[in-house]
């Protein structure tokens, strides 16, 4: 179970001035290609889930996660939800990209979950969307700044993973009323976003 805190920024104007804030705090900057995959039954959307293949497009060495995620609840800034992750081929992402049935073929762990638990017989794709992250470790907690890129307009967030989000959300609340920095709580995970095909109200 990952429990994180998920904060809106209003628009683009309040994230640049959180990142000059943050500054001083930066870890790193990761460039994300997200694309999701379901059965072609719905098989996993229909059961609270979805398939999520990241590209980490970094410079040198680029990276590749699948992750299945389940069961997601959010309410009040605090995301909670069933994932499982596990490394592999970058490869592997850009051939799922031309054809996601690829993935029957491969051994992973997570897939084998997905096809023996969920019944998954053939992969489709459902699309994605970009994703810049900007990483941070201020006050002994890592935030991830996000600028998600979809088709239909920019989404601006903070995530911040922990084990006491109620300490943690206070803190980050003051940081940002100290610093008038606009914010709300997130009401919708990235992938609803995606699939709703447009922005939630600011």
């Amino acid at each position: 179970m990952e429990v994180e805190l998920k904060f809106r920024l209003p628009n683009k104007s309040a994230h640049e001035k959180l990142l000059s804030l943050l500054s001083p705090f930066h870890i790193t900057t990761l460039y994300q290609h997200n694309e999701f995959v379901d059965g072609s039954a719905y098989e996993l959307s229909s059961q609270r889930a979805v398939l999520l293949l990241r590209l980490y497009e970094q410079p040198r060495i680029p990276q590749c996660v699948v992750c299945l995620k389940a069961k997601p609840m959010l309410a009040d800034g605090v995301s909670r939800i069933e994932m499982e992750c596990e490394e592999s081929d970058p490869e592997i992402f850009k051939a799922c990209l031309d054809d996601p049935q690829t993935l029957m073929h491969e051994d992973l762990r997570v897939l084998r979950k997905v096809k023996e638990e969920f019944g998954v017989e053939t992969f489709v794709g459902l699309g994605g969307f970009r994703n810049v992250r900007n990483v941070f470790m201020w006050e002994g907690v890592k935030l991830e700044v996000d600028e998600a890129k979809y088709d239909f307009g920019e989404m601006y967030e903070v995530e911040c993973e922990t084990s006491e989000p109620e300490t943690v959300k206070k803190m980050i609340e003051e940081f940002f009323k100290e610093n008038g920095i606009d914010y709300s709580y997130s009401v919708m995970s990235k992938f609803a976003v995606f699939r709703a095909g447009e922005l939630p109200p600011s």
